[in-house]
């Protein structure tokens, strides 16, 4: 009998790795993997490219999903994120809460009975009158609520997270806009342990899509995130430039270092259904 404390500790300590790794996303987001599991779409592209639309037809028809957003909304609503475990848990939590809310909000709100064909119809460019969806003061964690703003540049690209060592330009690759010209939404949610990964993994890919980066002669062609988010890139990589080469494959980085100029591509703003991208169109005709 004297045994088995030593046992159970050999034990416990042999567990530790695995509940080491483990986080809360898996469980505070299981609402929104379902709605990911039926409804996105993945390609991968010639070149090791992605691109991806939500079917929102197809949601919108789908018995259930009132009860699964509310369930989700919730669930994020009784949620401290004072909770979060470290650096990797708080960073894909954001990531999550982000495009779980983007897509809440698509789902929630057509005016006049119309899923909107981008996320400015809400307000903003077109109606200047009206605040965009990225700045309504609207979805709640933790009994507080944000805007997609606050989600994105006040906290996962803010000063606090700067300050740990946890502000991540990759994060641009990430979030999702709901448009054709944002890098894609991935099928899967961000967790601790897959987190670097996928960072890894979208910007990298990114780099391999046309939508996202070109090379025509001695002129780069980039996403106008580089545009609109300078600072980032620069703060971590010196250009625009040294961040691709960073990060894109060999082949890739290789083709950028022996341009000597760079043009922005036009970000389209179309909604990031299937019917929107070429590529996609065989499979839903």
């Amino acid at each position: 009998m004297r045994g088995y404390p030593l046992l159970f500790l050999i034990t416990l300590l042999a567990l530790l790795p695995g509940i080491a790794l483990s986080d809360t996303n898996s469980d505070i987001f299981q609402h929104y993997q379902k709605l990911l599991d039926r409804h996105l779409v993945e390609k991968t592209l010639s070149g090791n490219g992605l691109v991806s639309a939500f079917d929102y037809r197809a949601a919108l028809a789908s018995e259930g999903l009132n009860q699964a957003l509310t369930e989700q909304r919730e669930t994020l609503k009784a949620f401290d994120p004072r909770d979060l475990q470290g650096q990797a848990e708080s960073v894909a939590f954001w990531i999550n809460a982000y495009n779980f809310f983007m897509l809440d909000q698509l789902l929630t709100e057509q005016p006049d009975g119309e899923l909107v064909s981008s996320v400015w119809d809400y307000g903003g460019r077109v109606n200047p009158f009206v605040e965009s969806v990225f700045e309504r003061t609207k979805f709640v964690v933790g009994g507080r609520s944000y805007s997609l703003n606050d989600m994105e540049k006040g906290i996962l690209l803010g000063e606090q997270y700067a300050d740990r060592g946890w502000k991540d330009a990759r994060i641009h690759f990430a979030v999702n806009c709901a448009s054709v010209g944002c890098p894609p939404l991935r099928d899967t949610i961000y967790t601790a342990e897959n987190l670097e990964s996928l960072l890894v993994e979208n910007t990298r890919r990114a780099f391999s899509t046309a939508r996202h980066l070109q090379v025509n002669g001695e002129t780069l062609y980039v996403t106008e995130l580089f545009k609109w988010y300078a600072d980032d890139f620069n703060e971590v990589s010196n250009s625009a430039r040294a961040f691709i080469r960073d990060w894109a494959d060999p082949e890739v980085a290789d083709q950028v270092a022996n341009t000597s100029s760079m043009e922005f591509i036009d970000y389209d703003w179309t909604l990031n259904q299937p019917a929107s991208f070429p590529e996609l169109r065989q499979q839903t005709d």
